[in-house]
């Protein structure tokens, strides 16, 4: 019997249309009291795209490459696809999944990182879709973090190489690298991790963030210098969250005569929204305003490289027998962290 008969796409989800903005910023803030005016403002930067998230596009883009590369590598499993927040839901999906008598999944998530909500949030939320199946739900490992992956360093590295590339060559002189990731509360990161292990200040999703920014930069032409910024706070101002942000420390770094920034979202798998905004629209202005030269790299997306990642997870978590792969998998992979 071998040991998954599914592959599961478990995703964060968006809008894709005007009407269902304000629905799903209500699924994503349910039971945080969040003001409604809060909900308008946010909702105002799916609005300037129409109201439509490219998350669930490039969602469907990856399982179809996905579906291409495990029919090129002879792995012989469905692909289902359930989101967090929007439809596809994936308590849905896992209904579906147990109508069509899926009994074991292994799931990946579109996150690469280690902290409460890239990961434990995931794994909560699988627990809940399962309980309200009730009895013969589906069991779903979800793999481990894949940040220092090369299938997820080698697209960074390539996309940073292509932004600096359309910088002008006075500005990629003394360009300054910018690795841009979702901020968090510090507590959160402080307790990401796996227990017994000892992280930096910001935990292992701090000691992670850096870890992939220090391969991406050594897969380039020389050695730029680089740090780590972050993006898309959304915490009460008297919450401490991951800082620098990435605006406040574009205007520092224009004070100091950098003369341009190459911005790569290395916290993320795909240009989605917080992408989209925060990044192309927010950031680059915030350097049209400072007058210094501003490129952003690509993520990850459905380049060759990711795509066959997934395909060597699955190869990894389907190639040992059953009790040998779970004795050896870390303790993130099962769920034994405070992420």
């Amino acid at each position: 019997m071998r040991p998954y008969d599914a592959f599961l796409l478990i995703s964060f989800g968006g809008p894709e249309g005007e009407d269902e903005v304000i629905p799903f910023l209500e699924n994503v803030t349910r039971g945080r009291n969040i003001p409604r005016e809060r909900l308008a403002e946010v909702g105002e930067h799916y609005f300037l795209f129409g109201g439509v998230s490219p998350i669930n596009q490039q969602c469907r883009d990856l399982l179809a490459a996905v579906t291409a590369d495990f029919e090129s590598a002879d792995i012989d499993l469905p692909v289902y696809w359930g989101n967090r927040f929007w439809t596809p839901m994936l308590t849905d999906t896992l209904e579906q999944m147990k109508k069509d008598g899926v009994r074991r999944v292994l799931a990946v998530p579109t996150s690469a990182y280690c902290n409460w909500s890239s990961r434990t949030a995931y794994l909560e939320d699988i627990d809940r879709a399962r309980e309200a199946l009730g009895e013969d739900a589906p069991e779903i490992d979800l793999v481990r973090p894949f940040y220092d992956h090369p299938g997820f360093v080698d697209p960074l590295a390539e996309y940073t190489r292509d932004a600096l590339d359309r910088l002008p060559a006075d500005q990629r002189e003394g360009v300054r690298l910018l690795f841009s990731a979702h901020s968090i509360p510090t507590a959160m990161a402080e307790r990401s991790g796996a227990p017994g292990e000892t992280y930096g200040p910001a935990g292992a999703y701090g000691d992670q963030l850096h870890e992939v920014a220090r391969l991406v930069v050594d897969r380039l032409d020389r050695e730029y210098p680089f740090e780590i910024v972050y993006q898309s706070r959304s915490g009460p101002p008297s919450q401490p969250w991951l800082e620098p942000d990435v605006n406040d420390r574009m205007e520092e770094l224009a004070a100091e005569g950098v003369p341009a920034v190459v911005v790569v979202p290395h916290g993320f798998v795909s240009d989605h929204m917080e992408v989209k905004f925060d990044l192309d629209v927010e950031a680059r202005e915030t350097a049209e305003k400072l007058g210094i030269g501003y490129q952003r790299a690509l993520s990850p997306g459905t380049h060759p490289a990711f795509v066959s990642m997934v395909t060597d997870l699955v190869r990894e978590y389907t190639g040992r027998a059953e009790q040998q792969r779970l004795s050896e998998l870390p303790p993130c992979a099962m769920g034994q962290c405070s992420c």
